[in-house]
Parts: structure tokens; C-alpha cells; sequence
């Protein structure tokens, strides 16, 4: 075979590969290829679980063993002060406790701003 035939095959078999692979390859647009941008819309459908922490402590292994019924947690958060509502452990909003048809909730008293949230998320 001469050279330019070999060529001429190689060029062929490459476009019957790339036909038989769904057809030309396209770029996607710069716009839609930025890396670290989410769209929100897509996230509002995804369930969260919430919760509200009323404070933390740190106890030794022995104190934790001998916690039994009635005995107190003194936990860091002072009475009055506000608590956090948390979503995958970071806070989103803080507030006060409320009894809403005899169970509890919260009345948010700050919330972060909304591109604060999205970015821990």
C-alpha cells in the first residue's frame, strides 16, 4: 500500500469510531462548565433534617459513667440566650423556644443571610 492510502484509511477508520460513538464530540459552553456554581432551584427539593441545640458540654469518660436519673448536665449556653438551628451541624438561623399545640418549636430571631447558607452547604 502506498503511504497515502495508509493515510486515507487512517482517516476513514477515525470517522466511522467517532459515527459509531453517537457522532461528533461537542464542547459545553463555558458557561455551563463553571466548576464550584450550583443552582439553587436544583437544591430546593432536597429534604433536610433540622435540629435545635439548646447548648454543649464536655464531661471526662468517669463523669459520663456515672450519670444516672436526675442528675444535671450543666451544659456552656447561658438561660435566655438565644439557640441554634442547625442544618448538617451548621447554623442557619438562631431563635427561642415556643409550645406550638403542646409541642415544641422555635421562633427564629436572626437567620443568616441566604448566601451564607448556600455556601456551607
Amino acid at each position: 500500500m502506498a503511504e497515502e492510502e495508509i493515510e486515507e484509511q487512517d482517516k476513514t477508520e477515525s470517522n466511522e469510531e467517532n459515527d459509531s460513538q453517537g457522532g461528533e464530540i461537542v464542547e459545553a459552553s463555558t458557561e455551563e462548565n463553571k466548576v464550584g456554581k450550583i443552582n439553587p432551584e436544583v437544591l430546593q427539593g432536597i429534604p433536610v433534617t433540622i435540629s435545635v441545640e439548646v447548648g454543649r458540654t464536655s464531661l471526662k469518660i468517669r463523669d459520663l459513667l456515672r450519670l444516672a436519673q436526675g442528675s444535671v448536665v450543666e451544659l456552656e449556653r447561658l438561660a435566655g440566650e438565644p439557640l441554634d438551628l442547625l442544618v448538617n451541624n451548621t447554623v442557619v438561623a438562631q431563635g427561642e423556644i415556643v409550645l406550638v399545640n403542646d409541642r415544641y418549636g422555635i421562633r427564629l430571631t436572626r437567620v443568616v443571610p441566604a448566601e451564607e447558607r448556600m455556601k456551607s452547604l
